[in-house]
């Protein structure tokens, strides 16, 4: 994340990870000759017969993409990135998100269940790669600690604010939040596909579905601050018409901005036909 670091006020961000299959095999099957992708295979179908899931806990995945919105002081989106793109490096993804919060003077983080996976996920990265982030775990000055829950002034967790903080739970998570604002949400790629993508050697894909998850984000967190007080309706909707251009000049380079443009649909205001 690096560049020109005046003017950002926000990262929007979303993570994609793997299970490390070295460290399944090691953990999970010790003793037993197991390839790791194996190891990765027999996990997930336990879990699934146990909790009609096969998400494998973070504490046996590693990062393998990060993409990051930059977005300014007034919400206008100012460029999307992927960390480490034509690499994928995890140790690299993991240290260039942490100096690139701190380079950018610590900006708001924006997720959406950030909270509960992709900041535990990179900063389990971090001790596993031995990266130092200090800034991320002290309290400065009597001030109330960056990782706290309702410290929104480093970290805005979109699905706790629409579910008070985890009294309730989101059914539809992200993909729902975001056809609500008639945005794509998931196309040709699901979550529970990346693995198998990451294993076949498509981080391509894996990077654009990245991508297209934080554009999806990005236009949640814009209907939060409709919904704070903090943006007018009319604004957020001329927003979001400069984004679509922001979007069509960039989409014959990114592949994936062609894919979100291709699914596009604005916001379906309920109350035009009343």
């Amino acid at each position: 994340m690096a560049a020109n670091t005046s003017g950002v006020r926000y990262l929007v961000f979303d993570t994609e990870s793997v299970a490390d299959g070295a460290l399944v095999a090691k953990l999970r099957y010790a003793g037993e000759q197991i390839e790791p992708a194996e190891a990765v295979r027999r996990y997930r179908a336990e879990l699934m017969a146990k909790y009609d899931t096969d998400f494998v806990p973070y504490t046996f995945q590693i990062p393998v993409a990060v993409a990051v919105a930059k977005v300014s002081a007034d919400f206008r989106l100012e460029d999307v990135v992927v960390l480490d793109e034509q690499h994928h490096r995890p140790h690299v993804i993991t240290e260039n998100f942490w100096r690139g919060w701190e380079a950018y003077h610590r900006p708001t983080l924006v997720s959406f269940n950030g909270r509960g996976f992709d900041l535990p996920l990179l900063e389990l990265a971090a001790f596993r790669y031995g990266i130092s982030v200090p800034g991320w775990f002290q309290a400065v000055r009597g001030a109330e600690s960056p990782r706290s829950r309702y410290n929104t002034q480093v970290h805005i967790d979109l699905c706790e604010l629409l579910t008070n903080f985890g009294a309730s739970r989101f059914q539809g998570g992200l993909n729902l939040a975001a056809n609500l604002l008639g945005k794509p949400g998931k196309m040709d790629v699901m979550g529970n596909m990346v693995q198998e993508l990451y294993e076949a050697g498509r981080i391509d894909q894996i990077n654009d579905y990245c991508r297209c998850d934080v554009l999806d984000t990005y236009f949640v967190f814009l209907r939060t601050r409709v919904l704070l007080g903090q943006l007018t309706l009319e604004a957020e909707l001329q927003l979001v018409a400069q984004t679509k251009q922001w979007l069509q000049s960039k989409a014959q380079q990114v592949r994936a901005y062609q894919l979100y443009l291709d699914h596009w649909g604005d916001w379906p205001n309920p109350w035009i036909n009343s």
